[in-house]
């Protein structure tokens, strides 16, 4: 096993990695901004190394600096965490070329499901059923319409190379089409230096449900069911649940066997989730995120494994500590994404944190990196803490979640702590009757 591990990240996902590396007797190395000398994980870490100035293109995604933190420090592997170069084929490459290894997948499949275009071909081509439309990018707005037409309006064009909403976007007639393309590429090129669009059907009230997948290089695979990430904002997620309201033991089974199945075709290594819209009965492939998930605590909630610790196990060569018949789901698991942002205009609300207090009792886990005095960073994403509850049920752990969010106390800043108070005595989600736009038409509705 390894004896020291470099953490490439900041917040509370630093601070969940070092977390379980010390639970496994491994030595931590923290990488930190200028901005982030005071962070709980460079607090806690072993060691420490500034890498770079607040500006995350000279620090968190300077790839020098990193593995020049690596070798001064003697760190066998560098785990990335979420976010910044998780998702980095060439990131991975080069920490392989430095005689490192990377916890995650290969390369070559984070390259294959970084292209949106790519990522639906080699899904079909593995078995897993995707949303109709064009087989890849198109050039043309003549292209486009064709597409269109074949596959019926309301249709969705979507950044080949995107993420988080961006290049996003829907045109429900053929005269919308044109300036809904044209905003897309223009939006993709901004964000990702890639102007390469698709069009996929636009399903009217899906949910977004996601497979939890462990691959390890002795050919095993096992699934961890799903999470239901519907409600969404801007096609952020802000509230994850596990298991979905929406699916019954039977499908939850066969969606899992036939990702597993999947999965296994490819030669996948470490974990990774497969992402579905789900509308009528069926499941539609969006996407593949090779790499950890931001919710993927409500799944360790209802499982039992800690899929940190299974992620570096993997990747120091060791088979899965468990096989598919030893998975069972115990009750349910809540995540609500604690950003300091503005509840109502969502504005970001850095500054210092005044008074701090976490909820607590059964059943009750917040990851977060943050601390009374803590000065919140203007660099970086607002999200500064993950509250996850679990329960026996569905009904006891939104009780649960609703008692918790109102102990918890944030001062000093603004946070997203009311808006989670009000989802969650909200009786259509008290049903599990909702879908990815809910959140939208609940904002615009309620203000």
């Amino acid at each position: 096993m390894f004896d020291k591990i470099l953490i490439a990240n900041r917040g509370e996902i630093a601070l969940r990695v070092h977390r379980a590396c010390k639970e496994m007797g491994i030595s931590t190395v923290a990488v930190h901004s200028q901005a982030d000398a005071n962070a709980m994980h460079v607090r806690l870490a072993d060691e420490s190394v500034c890498i770079g100035p607040p500006q995350a293109s000279k620090s968190y995604l300077h790839i020098p600096s990193i593995i020049a933190a690596a070798e001064i420090t003697g760190a066998q592997a560098i785990h990335p965490g979420y976010g910044f170069l998780s998702e980095n084929a060439r990131f991975a490459e080069i920490v392989e070329k430095h005689g490192l290894v990377f916890i995650g997948p290969k390369p070559e499949h984070i390259r294959l499901m970084g292209d949106k275009i790519t990522a639906k071909r080699a899904a079909a081509e593995a078995g897993i059923p995707v949303v109709p439309g064009s087989d890849g990018g198109v050039s043309t707005d003549e292209e486009a319409r064709k597409v269109a037409k074949k596959i019926g309006y309301p249709v969705l064009i979507k950044a080949a190379a995107g993420g988080g909403g961006r290049g996003m976007k829907v045109a429900r007639t053929p005269e919308a089409l044109s300036e809904a393309l044209a905003t897309a590429r223009a939006e993709a090129r901004a964000a990702f230096g890639d102007d390469s669009v698709y069009i996929e059907k636009y399903l009217e009230r899906p949910r977004h449900i996601e497979i939890q997948i462990v691959a390890d290089s002795h050919g095993n695979v096992v699934h961890l069911g799903e999470r239901d990430c519907s409600l969404q904002r801007r096609h952020q997620k802000i509230w994850e649940e596990a298991p979905s309201p929406a699916l019954n033991p039977e499908q939850r089974a066969k969606i899992g066997e036939t990702t597993a199945k999947a999965i296994a075709k490819l030669g996948y290594l470490g974990v990774g989730t497969v992402e579905y819209l789900y509308e009528d009965g069926k499941f539609y492939f969006i996407e593949m995120n090779t790499r950890l998930q931001v919710e993927h605590p409500v799944t360790e909630m209802i499982t039992g494994v800690d899929l940190v610790r299974e992620q570096i196990r993997i990747a120091d060569g060791a088979p899965l500590s468990f096989s598919q018949a030893d998975v069972t789901f115990e009750g349910c698991a809540i995540e609500c994404r604690i950003n300091a942002e503005n509840p109502q205009t969502f504005t970001p609300s850095p500054g210092q944190i005044t008074d701090y207090h976490p909820p607590g009792g059964l059943g009750v886990r917040l990851d977060s990196a943050i601390y009374a005095g803590y000065k919140i960073p203007p660099y970086y994403d607002s999200l500064i803490g993950k509250l996850i509850v679990h329960g026996r049920d569905r009904t006891e752990a939104l009780m649960r979640l609703r008692r918790s969010l109102d102990e918890m106390v944030v001062n000093g800043v603004d946070t997203t702590i009311p808006l989670f108070q009000r989802l969650a005595v909200e009786p259509e989600i008290a049903n599990g009757d909702y879908h990815i736009h809910w959140l939208e038409q609940f904002l615009k509705a309620n203000g």
